[in-house]
């Protein structure tokens, strides 16, 4: 059975690029472009990885992890930034996560990004 991608970025072609990449490496992956669409369709879907930028307008990302890790404990989290000046308070927001997670920089190599994610999937809890 595929493993289920939720990726969430504010900005389209991010959100659908990265999810392609999911998709050629077979996994189940569906993309979002807000936190509050991230929300339901996490309902519905029901992923077994977040993927999610940290800065977008309105919910940000670490408001949608942290009522994801909430909703579904089995959920692990992959935050992205670009704002390298997010990383300290981004890292310690996901300590307090109840759930496997990482934080890793934009731009990211697609290698890298599915080499944490596996590992991250395959995380013992």
């Amino acid at each position: 059975m595929k493993s289920k991608v939720l990726v969430v970025d504010d900005d389209p072609l991010v959100a659908d690029t990265l999810c392609l990449i999911f998709q050629k490496r077979g996994y189940d992956c569906r993309a979002s472009y807000s936190g509050n669409e991230a929300l339901s369709c996490a309902k519905q879907f029901v992923p077994e990885l977040l993927l999610c930028d940290i800065t977008m307008p309105g919910m940000s990302g670490l408001e949608v992890a942290s009522s994801i890790a909430d909703t579904l404990p089995s959920c692990r989290i992959l935050l992205l930034t670009a704002h390298y000046g997010n990383l300290k308070s981004a890292r310690q927001c996901v300590h307090t996560l109840s759930v496997p997670n990482r934080v890793m920089t934009k731009p990211v190599q697609p290698d890298e990004l599915l080499h944490q994610a596996h590992t991250l999937l395959h995380t013992v809890h």
